[in-house]
C-alpha cells in the first residue's frame, strides 16, 4: 500500500499510451466519497467542480479523474462514469442511475504526439482497472497514467526540462488518532522545479540540454531571464483519508494540503500552472482534529511530488531520474 490505495474503499487504476505519451488516472469509491477541491494555479481544466461546493446539494462523489491532454482529456471522465453506471454505481434518479466524477487535466501536448489524448474508452479502462484492483494494491508510479507526459522544468523549454510523473505517499497516524490514514496521489507536470527535503532541485530546469546541473526556475526568474516556453504545465493531487468530514471540512483539507505542494514545487500556483488539490474522505473513522489531518496532508503531499519525479523514466527525450 503505497498511495490511496492504503485508504478502504479507495481504488486507483490507470490507462497509460507510451507511445503517445499521454494517459489518465482514476480514483473509484463506489460507495461515494465526500469530497472538497483547492484550485490555485491560473491555468486550470477541470469538470464537474461544483458538486464539491459545501453549499452543493451533493453529498458525494464517486470517482475523481486526473487526465493528460489538455482540455480534450477531460473526456476521459465521461468513459469513467459509463463504467460505473454499468456497475450500479451512483445516484438512483428516476429512469437512471448517475455517478458524479469531476475531473481536472494537465498539458501534455508538448511531449511525444500532440494527437494522443485521453479519450473516453481511456477513461473506461482506468475505471475499469480500479474496479478490479485487488483492495490495498501498490499504485503504479511514474510513467504512468496521468504521469504518462508530466514534465517539470520548462522555463527554457523542453530541451532543458526533466521528465516528471505520477507519486504516491501514505502516512498511518499515531497515538489518540490512531487508525487514521492520509495518503496523496499526484501528477506532477510543473512549470517550475520540483525540490528535495532539503529544499534543493531535485528535478527540474537544467543549465543545458546535455547537463545534469540545475539552473534554479525561480533563480532564473528574478536574474530577469526571457522565458523561451508558452506551453501549459499543472501539478495535480488527491488527497485521501478515511477520517470522518463534511464537505466543509473536506475543503479546508485540500486548502491545508496545498501546503505540501507549495514545500516540493518552486514557483509553484503561477500563471502557467493549473494547480488543483481535491481531497476526499471515506468517513470510516471520527472524531479526528482537522488541523493534525492538515498537517498530516502536507507531508504525504510533497513526498508524492517528489516520487512522482524520483520514478519517472527518461521518455520522449526528456530526461528522468527513475
Amino acid at each position: 500500500m503505497n498511495g490511496l490505495s492504503a485508504i478502504e474503499g479507495l481504488k486507483v487504476g490507470h490507462a497509460t499510451d507510451l507511445e503517445g505519451l499521454t494517459g489518465c488516472t482514476v480514483v473509484l469509491c463506489e460507495k461515494g466519497m465526500t469530497a472538497g477541491v483547492d484550485i490555485r494555479g491560473g491555468a486550470s481544466g477541470t469538470a464537474e467542480i461544483g458538486v464539491m461546493d459545501p453549499l452543493h446539494v451533493t453529498p458525494v462523489v464517486h470517482g475523481i479523474v486526473l487526465a493528460g491532454g489538455s482540455a480534450f482529456g477531460l473526456e476521459a471522465s465521461s468513459g469513467a462514469r459509463r463504467i460505473l453506471e454499468q456497475q450500479g454505481v451512483g445516484f438512483e434518479m428516476p429512469g437512471a442511475r448517475v455517478p458524479i466524477v469531476p475531473a481536472a487535466i494537465l498539458y501534455d501536448l508538448g511531449i511525444g504526439s500532440a494527437a494522443a489524448r485521453p479519450t473516453r474508452e481511456m477513461g473506461e479502462a482506468a475505471a475499469a482497472a480500479a474496479l478490479g484492483a485487488e483492495p490495498g494494491a501498490r499504485t503504479g508510479e511514474g510513467n504512468v497514467g496521468a504521469g504518462t507526459g508530466a514534465t517539470v522544468g520548462k522555463y527554457f523549454g523542453m530541451g532543458q526540462a526533466m521528465k516528471g510523473g505520477l507519486g504516491c505517499a501514505a502516512w498511518k497516524l499515531g497515538g489518540k488518532w490512531n487508525g487514521v490514514t492520509v495518503a496523496a496521489m499526484a501528477a506532477v507536470n510543473a512549470f517550475g522545479d520540483v525540490l528535495d527535503e532539503r529544499g534543493a532541485v531535485l528535478a527540474g530546469l537544467r543549465r543545458s540540454g546535455s547537463g545534469r546541473v540545475f539552473a534554479g526556475t525561480t533563480r532564473v526568474m528574478l536574474d530577469g531571464l526571457e522565458p523561451r516556453y508558452e506551453g501549459g504545465n499543472t501539478t495535480l493531487v488527491v488527497v485521501g483519508t478515511n477520517a470522518r468530514l463534511t464537505k466543509l471540512e473536506a475543503t479546508k483539507l485540500a486548502q491545508m494540503a496545498q501546503a505540501g505542494v507549495m514545500r516540493a514545487v518552486s514557483p509553484v500556483h503561477t500563471t502557467r500552472d493549473g494547480d488543483t488539490l481535491f481531497a476526499v474522505s471515506t468517513g470510516a473513522v471520527g472524531g479526528i482534529d482537522l488541523n493534525s489531518l492538515g498537517v498530516a496532508a502536507g507531508e504525504v503531499v510533497a513526498e508524492a511530488i517528489r516520487r512522482g519525479v524520483r520514478t519517472a523514466k527518461t521518455a520522449g527525450g526528456v530526461l528522468g531520474l527513475g
